[in-house]
């Protein structure tokens, strides 16, 4: 049995000039004729221009996407986990794995730096180590100084790198530490794994920064 639809009832054309009493044709029809319609464009042309803009964004971001490669996904992904341990670490309260220094000492004497004056520093380089390039264990608080390789702020009487392994066997035991550097699994991740690697540690850093707001 058909379904009787019901008659549309009377509304005012929208145009402030105009105000015209009329039956709606269609659904959503909010003006009484053509010409109110052109006099009534106009404003929604900033919203069309806004929603436009933003599904012109969203097409390039697809199409960059599309083009990068799998050095590029790493780089997002070790991005991502260094901001998450960078994150993390300043949450905690710690200072500088390398140098020892305080969160505030470090921000009195380079909080001028860009950037900030915090890094995310790997315990045993990528370039050497690239198998370990995404293992939070791997990733410390550094200052700005002991992440460019500056002793300006070393411990007494040893290099940077050895001042990170001092504070790490402080912070996770010797164990730990000899396993770490005992650690040469082949890692080869694929781009949809280091995708997914991306999206965990930008949730888990998004996390965070909720936490402490």
């Amino acid at each position: 049995m058909a379904i009787e639809r019901k008659p549309a009832k009377p509304k005012k054309c929208r145009v402030a000039a105009c105000r015209t009493s009329f039956v709606p044709s269609r659904m959503g029809q909010a003006v009484c004729s053509p010409a109110c319609a052109l006099i009534d464009g106009p404003r929604h042309a900033p919203k069309a221009r806004k929603a436009l803009a933003e599904i012109e964004r969203k097409d390039i971001k697809v199409r960059k996407e599309a083009l990068k490669s799998r050095a590029d996904h790493m780089k997002d992904a070790e991005k991502a986990v260094r901001d998450y341990r960078r994150t993390y670490e300043l949450s905690i309260g710690s200072g500088c794995i390398s140098c020892g220094e305080s969160q505030e000492s470090i921000l009195h004497a380079q909080g001028w730096k860009t950037g900030g004056a915090f890094d995310a520093g790997h315990f045993l380089g990528k370039g050497a180590r690239p198998e370990l390039r995404l293992v939070p264990s791997n990733i410390w608080l550094q200052c700005k100084s002991c992440n460019a390789g500056s002793s300006k702020f070393a411990r007494k009487g040893e290099t940077v790198s050895q001042g990170f392994r001092t504070g790490l066997i402080a912070r996770i035991g010797l164990e730990a530490v000899e396993a770490l550097e005992a650690d040469h699994t082949p890692r080869k991740e694929t781009i949809e794994q280091l995708k997914a690697i991306t999206a965990e540690y930008r949730a888990k850093t998004r996390e965070l920064k909720r936490a402490a707001a």
